[in-house]
Parts: structure tokens; C-alpha cells; sequence
């Protein structure tokens, strides 16, 4: 118990130096780079000096589509400012070196992840991290709905039964994900279904099991929910589902048909 004390303790006060250091420019400090837990707990960070900025990139970060608070209670400010400012953004700017360094001209991020078995690892896990990350921000909104309605409702029941049956087996796979990943709710062949990749793998990657068009996307990584849950993953589930944009959801549905 001391030591699960003492961990929580330091990745607070370091999330707290963290975010002080967060400039508009995104520039990290050389000094924090090498000395920041994140770095340990997440290699995608692990020897950012600076952000890479570069007037050519293929890929920038997208604003989020609220306010870093907006998410309160169930996910706060400081979560939401370093997951979006620190951690999306590193996949974003690693993801531009790692395809200026591997020469692959004109990508998409659609391309990198479906051909994800031809590129490096470090095209795979930066594409997957900006893709994942681009789709979790649209399917959660202030004040979510608890339960959907209309094609969406009528997909889930016809699929698993019911709302709390689709609900249950989609928190257990978030829960039981072994380490770092996320829980998916794919498109496929008329049909939904559910699975959950390691890491920053999704459907869409021609490596992952889990094969369909995503349309429900579920977080797993400690940084998406430690500073306020802690080790208690299966609290923070339950209080995702209070977030979620069912509107959202549901075109993504349409446009996979």
C-alpha cells in the first residue's frame, strides 16, 4: 500500500511540473524529458526534447472539440490537458519524423494504418496513437447521454441483445486489456462487435485481430485516467459511459454501411 502511495504521489506532482511546463508551442525541456515519469511509463515521450514542428507536415494536432474541463467530473482538466497537449501531440510529432525518416511520400493516416504491416514500428504505434486519439476526443462530449437511440440503439440490441449486455461485455474488455490499449466497438459486415488491441493498434491495421470500421473507441492507457482513478481502471469505465456522443457514434455507424 506505501508503495502504491508513493507512486501516486510522485506521477501527481510530476504531472503537476508537467503541465507548468507546457508552453503554446509545445517545447519540452530537455532537463524534464530525461527525468519525467511519463517517460518511463510511456516510451512515446521517452527522449522528446522538443516537439518536431516542421511547416510541411503531413500531420498536425486537432483542437479538441471542448474545453479541457468540459469533461468534469468524470474526467478532469489536468487528465484531459496532458493527454491532449503532451500525449497526443508526441504521437503527432513522432509520427511526422518517423515518416520523413522512412521516406514514404504523400501518407495518409488511413494508408499507414491499413498497411501498417510494411512500415516500421515507429509508423505503427505514432499512426495508431494519432488515429486512436483523433477518434476518442469526437466520441465523448460534455453532458453525453447515457444510453443510445434510434440505428444505433437497434444495431446494439440486434447485436448483443440489449444496451446493458453491449455495455457490460465492452467495459470487460477494457478491463481485462492486459497492460496498455483499447476497447472497440467495429462496423463489420452488418454486424457490430467487440474486441480491444494493445497499445496503439486498431481495426483498421492490417496486423490486429480485431478486424472492422471502429465507431466506439475506449482508452485504456494509465495516462488516460491515473491522476484521478489511480490503479482503478473499472471506476474510470464506469464514468466514461456517462460521456459519450451517441450522435457521433451513430454517423460513424451510417458511414460505415
Amino acid at each position: 500500500m506505501k508503495n502504491n502511495s508513493n507512486r501516486r504521489d510522485f506521477l501527481k506532482k510530476t504531472a503537476l511540473l508537467a503541465l507548468a511546463g507546457v508552453s503554446e508551442s509545445l517545447i519540452y525541456s530537455p532537463a524534464h524529458a530525461r527525468m519525467s515519469s511519463e517517460n518511463i511509463l510511456h516510451p512515446e515521450l521517452a527522449g522528446e526534447d522538443t516537439i518536431f514542428h516542421d511547416a510541411d507536415a503531413a500531420f498536425t494536432l486537432p483542437a479538441l472539440p471542448y474545453s479541457y474541463d468540459a469533461l468534469e467530473p468524470a474526467i478532469d482538466k489536468m487528465t484531459m490537458q496532458i493527454h491532449h497537449d503532451k500525449h497526443h501531440a508526441a504521437y503527432v510529432s513522432n509520427l511526422n519524423k518517423a515518416v520523413i525518416e522512412a521516406k514514404i511520400e504523400s501518407p495518409t493516416l488511413q494508408s499507414l494504418c491499413m498497411n501498417a504491416s510494411k512500415y516500421s514500428d515507429a509508423v505503427r504505434n505514432n499512426a495508431g496513437g494519432h488515429y486512436n486519439h483523433s477518434l476518442f476526443w469526437t466520441i465523448m462530449k460534455p453532458g453525453g447521454s447515457g444510453a443510445p437511440s434510434g440505428a444505433i440503439a437497434d444495431a446494439i440490441n440486434s447485436s448483443f441483445g440489449s444496451f446493458e449486455e453491449f455495455k457490460k461485455k465492452m467495459s470487460d474488455a477494457g478491463v481485462k486489456r492486459f497492460g496498455s490499449g483499447w476497447a472497440w466497438l467495429v462496423a463489420k459486415n452488418g454486424k457490430l462487435e467487440i474486441g480491444s488491441t494493445p497499445n496503439q493498434d486498431n481495426p483498421i491495421m492490417d496486423i490486429c485481430p480485431v478486424k472492422g470500421t471502429p465507431i466506439l473507441a475506449l482508452d485504456v492507457w494509465e495516462h488516460a485516467y491515473y491522476l484521478k482513478y489511480q490503479n482503478k481502471r473499472a471506476d474510470y469505465i464506469a464514468a466514461w459511459w456517462d460521456l459519450i456522443n451517441w450522435d457521433q457514434v451513430s454517423k460513424l455507424l451510417a458511414e460505415a454501411k
